[in-house]
């Protein structure tokens, strides 16, 4: 999965793209889980959710730079935002045994998911207006209640943002379904 994760951020043609995938690459993006419990909730979650929203994205709207941009990078506020943990679990004998799990851990720099997204991608490459929105709205519904007004605006001027909210729904419960 690496390997394609690179090589379409490769084909991507905007300045600063390579020392973004140099970042990248020196993360622990390509080990990081999606989420703690949810979906991709194992090493390497990140990435194969992260493909799944871009291939999802490329169905509705078609391949381009910007679903490359926004489907592979909606997440990375994600990176190193989980730590293993341990719980107490029985097991089928009734013994007490620790598993471990994944646990969010406290940010760093609590910038909100889609807002730190945008800011992370855009210390590296120029970003559309299009491209961030759609990547700051990419929660959509799961957005607070207080922010639907915005989300709403939103939409009106991007409808993009519902293709990527689409897209990464389509990938967490259909894609990436336990």
């Amino acid at each position: 999965m690496k390997e394609e994760f690179i090589a379409l951020l490769k084909s991507i043609n905007r300045d600063g793209i390579d020392r973004l995938i140099n970042w990248i690459e020196k993360s622990s993006f390509f080990t990081d889980p999606a989420s703690s419990n949810h979906h991709g909730a194992f090493e390497g979650g990140l990435v194969q959710h992260s493909l799944n929203v871009y291939n999802r994205l490329k169905e509705l709207v078609g391949d381009s730079d910007s679903t490359k941009i926004i489907g592979l990078l909606h997440d990375v506020c994600k990176i190193g935002s989980y730590e293993i943990n341990y719980r107490n679990v029985k097991d089928e004998n009734g013994v007490w045994t620790q598993v471990p799990f994944y646990k969010h851990k406290k940010e760093a720099f609590a910038f909100g998911h889609g807002e730190k997204s945008v800011y992370m991608i855009s210390t590296f490459i120029k970003l559309k207006k299009e491209e961030a929105l759609a990547i700051r709205w990419h929660m959509g519904a799961y957005e607070p209640k207080e922010m639907y007004g915005y989300l709403g605006e939103a939409i009106s001027e991007c409808p993009l943002i519902i293709y990527t909210h689409t897209a990464d729904m389509l990938a967490t419960y259909v894609d990436e379904k336990e």
